[in-house]
């Protein structure tokens, strides 16, 4: 008597199969297939869509795979338990941090194509052989995970991996440093515990009045093209408006003429320049350094090492604010908060602080992000969300203000109503202290990143930017106003928030009533008068730009290391020009002096001739 496959008991059945096949080569399209057609912005979803694929591979073997129970439940208890193992003996950079949890995003996929390739490979073998095989496919699996590392994740959240035994760019780096003379500062660097105690071989500076409330350098270049300075990140009013300078448009007549290019320790520093020098920071191994380089050359002047590092596994090692100068002092703040006053001709120490200490402030998931700011006779930094205000002279402290909320920006000097005021977005949203003592004058509150630098826009009105899906996102407009109940009451209120433009850890710039920056990982304009969407294009990545206003132009350094013109016009989204830079993740801003452009990642730093404009 023939017995129906249905009336036998489940052990006795055979597996249906169908499912979970189709469930994984589901998988291996949205996870291989879609990054090969799709913009590179959707190699997350791609990496998201593979761990819903795998999530219904679990439920297939769960529930409708007609295994054993004991089969069904063992796999999955075994990938769970392989995979926390794993986690005990992968990279570093795979480990912690959002690498730790993209492990599982990533190994939930891996590890159930291992099991549907294990039950069919093994479909036909008894039980026991069955059981086996799927145990070596899981753990097979997870090995491989052990043999990978991660430069890090791109600003869309997809990971660069790497064989674990490849050396990185900085380990590269010190191996060439070895045999390389290395230029240092000429006075011993400052102790793990930085002190507040003046270099005696340094000449006292003398130091600006408050009355002045402005940045020491400019950025404007003389009419024959010579170099000139930039004071700091985004130039002396931190707005990144580069004037006074136009340039051919015309790249495939006059393309930029690369002047040299050099390996750079880690690090997201932009540049600060005077005369024929520039300044940035990077890491090198143990020693978290501020830099001097010929500007012409690219060689090193001098370098100041502190006992310091910093890592975590998105943006990999190194400091994150970029240098200022003023009246031959370099101001540099560094990825664990300290803060260094150097000689700009020799890098000797002037004064030392830890900043972080000094506001009591841990330092935050992703670093101390601040760039110094000098104001009058004070230097006033940002550590977590916290301003904090030191003596140009000797960096003995002056005031701490409010601590409201963590962040990443920096201190940025306005003048609103008639009142010099310090702003700073942060976490909670964006407050203004008074420079003198550093008292809090108003706050809004907008739950952002507290990355991106605010911008004034008609002497009352503030831009704000959030781009992260964990915070509010977009930009704001707010009024702020002198109130009439004393010279301390001011009224904040908002003006229109839009969605259009949503900048992440990439500053905007605003040119002609327009706001220019990246909506994700697309360029796009929004009018400053209502937060209306002019256009969107141009897919760069999380790059960063600048504006030259004098010819209505953007110069644009994508993510991937790519240099692009872009008009800065309302009127529709126009490329002008395209030329590859450097190579590797790029989220440092650049630098244009008269007819010289600065570029660097983590990894190299290029300098670029770029023609003027009737010459």
């Amino acid at each position: 008597m023939n017995t129906n496959q249905t009336d036998l008991p489940t052990s006795q059945r055979p597996l249906r199969l169908w499912p979970g096949v189709v469930a994984a080569v589901l998988l291996c399209l949205v996870w291989f297939g879609v990054p090969l057609v799709a913009p590179p912005e959707a190699a997350m979803f791609a990496v998201l869509g593979a761990l819903a694929c795998g999530l219904a591979i679990v439920v297939w073997w769960l529930f409708f795979s007609r295994a054993p129970w004991p089969e069904r439940v063992g796999a999955i208890v075994l990938m769970a338990a392989a995979l926390v193992a794993t986690k005990l003996v992968v990279h570093a950079s795979i480990a912690g941090g959002a690498m730790g949890m993209l492990l599982y995003v990533y190994a939930i996929p891996m590890l159930c194509l291992a099991l549907v390739a294990a039950v069919v490979a093994s479909r036909r073998l008894s039980a026991g052989f069955r059981r086996a095989a799927l145990a070596v496919a899981i753990l097979l699996a997870c090995v491989a995970f052990t043999l990978i590392r991660t430069d890090g994740m791109v600003g869309d959240g997809a990971a660069a991996f790497h064989w674990r035994w490849t050396p990185t760019a900085e380990e590269r780096l010190l191996a060439q440093a070895r045999n390389e003379k290395e230029p240092v500062a000429l006075a011993p660097a400052p102790t793990a515990s930085p002190s507040a105690t003046p270099s005696p071989t340094q000449t006292p500076v003398p130091t600006p009045t408050l009355a002045a409330a402005q940045p020491s350098a400019t950025n404007v270049p003389n009419p024959a093209g010579a170099k000139s300075d930039w004071s700091g990140f985004r130039g002396a009013e931190r707005d990144s408006i580069i004037r006074g300078v136009r340039i051919n448009t015309n790249w495939s007549q006059s393309p930029p003429v690369e002047q040299w290019r050099k390996p750079i320790g880690p690090g997201w520093s932009s540049f600060a320049v005077h005369g024929e020098r520039f300044y940035t920071q990077e890491q090198r191994g143990e020693d978290e350094i501020v830099s001097a380089y010929h500007l012409t050359t690219g060689e090193p002047v001098w370098r100041h090492r502190d006992a310091a590092r910093f890592w975590e596994s998105n943006a990999g090692a190194g400091p994150r604010g970029t240098p200022t100068l003023s009246n031959g002092r370099v101001y540099a703040l560094g990825g664990t908060g300290i803060l260094n006053a150097l000689d700009e001709r020799t890098g000797s120490v002037v004064w030392s602080r830890n900043a972080a200490a000094d506001t009591k402030k841990k330092v935050p998931d992703w670093g101390i992000a601040s760039s110094p700011l000098v104001v009058g006779d004070a230097v006033i930094v940002a550590t977590a969300g916290v301003l904090a205000a030191y003596d140009l002279g000797g960096g003995n402290p002056r005031w701490v203000g409010p601590a409201e909320g963590s962040g990443y920006s920096s201190p940025h000097l306005a003048t609103i109503g008639g009142v010099a005021q310090i702003l700073l977005l942060n976490g909670t949203g964006a407050i203004s202290v008074a420079p003198a003592d550093g008292k809090l004058l108003w706050q809004h509150a907008w739950n952002s990143d507290g990355i991106v630098q605010p911008f004034v826009v008609g002497g009352s009105d503030v831009l704000l930017g959030s781009g992260s899906s964990m915070a509010e996102v977009g930009l704001r407009r707010i009024s702020v106003t002198r109130g009439a109940d004393g010279p301390n009451a001011w009224n904040v209120a908002e003006r229109w928030t839009t969605n259009s433009l949503k900048p992440y850890f990439n500053d905007f710039v605003v040119h002609k009533g327009h706001a220019f920056g990246f909506d994700g990982s697309i360029l796009a304009c929004v009018d400053l008068a209502d937060g209306q969407r002019k256009w969107k294009g141009g897919r760069y990545g999380h790059g960063q730009l600048v504006v030259l206003p004098d010819q209505d132009v953007l110069l644009v350094l994508s993510e991937e290391g790519e240099l692009a013109l872009v008009a800065a016009s309302s009127d529709k989204f126009t490329e002008l020009a395209r030329f590859k830079a450097i190579e590797g993740k790029t989220w440092n801003h650049p630098v244009l002096v008269g007819d010289t452009l600065l570029v660097r990642n983590g990894e190299e730093m290029a300098a670029f001739r770029l023609a003027l404009a009737g010459r």
